[in-house]
């Protein structure tokens, strides 16, 4: 049987600070153990003791602002309950290593990543620098040995962000912020052409009946990897 409040032990180890056992649930999450994963984890939770805050993002009345769509951000959407799918996390595509954790009332707490962190990070395990170039930024294929090798340097570096010096890992700030508001439920129409059914805000007019972006060939908005671009196609693929 499914419970009923999913979320109650991750909120209960937030409000104890039990920032190993978070970082656990987010490589669930993230697939693997990340450094990054666990400094994502660990500014929520600070960002959660400084506001005070016993609500989560289910309901939008808290809201998470990250400013990167990296590992750091999965650590953050474990913590907070703040996801797309439920409209309470927002992206600021401006590549920093930051959170802005805030109430419906504009009150927020920021917290980003110190610029000189992450090198003093990778040499408390010296090697792990130059196997993360080798295995993440060339994308090199080691063998089974060397991987599982990285893997495990990773998972120590990870864990070992929990223990650090939270002053020496990051700047943090109170802020106030204008949200936006509430994300409406918007009905959705049938495509003319495809028959798929999409958000209304998301279709053209074409004589008098609703397209989908995908059909018209029009531009639309893409979250990838190097961030937001603008895409589009020349022909539908239905």
């Amino acid at each position: 049987m499914a419970p009923s409040d999913p979320r109650k032990e991750i909120r209960r180890k937030v409000a104890e600070g039990d920032m190993t056992w978070l970082l656990g649930k987010a490589g669930e999450l993230h697939g693997h153990f990340c450094p990054f994963v666990a400094l994502g984890v660990k500014a929520a939770v600070l960002a959660h003791e400084r506001l005070g805050s016993s609500t989560e993002g289910i309901d939008e009345d808290l809201l998470a602002i990250v400013e990167v769509n990296n590992c750091f951000s999965d650590g953050v959407q474990l913590v907070t309950g703040c996801t797309f799918g439920n409209n309470a996390l927002i992206y600021r595509d401006l590549g920093k290593n930051a959170l802005t954790l805030a109430r419906r009332d504009g009150r927020g707490v920021r917290v980003s990543i110190r610029p000189d962190y992450p090198r003093s990070m990778s040499a408390s395990i010296p090697g792990s620098e130059s196997l993360f170039e080798r295995f993440i930024v060339r994308r090199e294929k080691g063998t089974p040995q060397e991987m599982e090798h990285f893997k495990e340097v990773w998972e120590e570096l990870s864990f070992l962000q929990i223990e650090a010096p939270a002053e020496k890992q990051f700047h943090i700030e109170d802020v106030q912020v204008s949200l936006p508001e509430r994300s409406p439920i918007l009905p959705s129409v049938i495509c003319s052409r495809c028959g798929e059914s999409v958000m209304e805000s998301h279709a053209r007019l074409q004589e008098g009946k609703p397209v989908c972006l995908d059909c018209l060939g029009e531009s639309y908005f893409l979250l990838q990897g190097r961030g937001i671009a603008v895409a589009g196609m020349t022909a539908s693929p239905h």
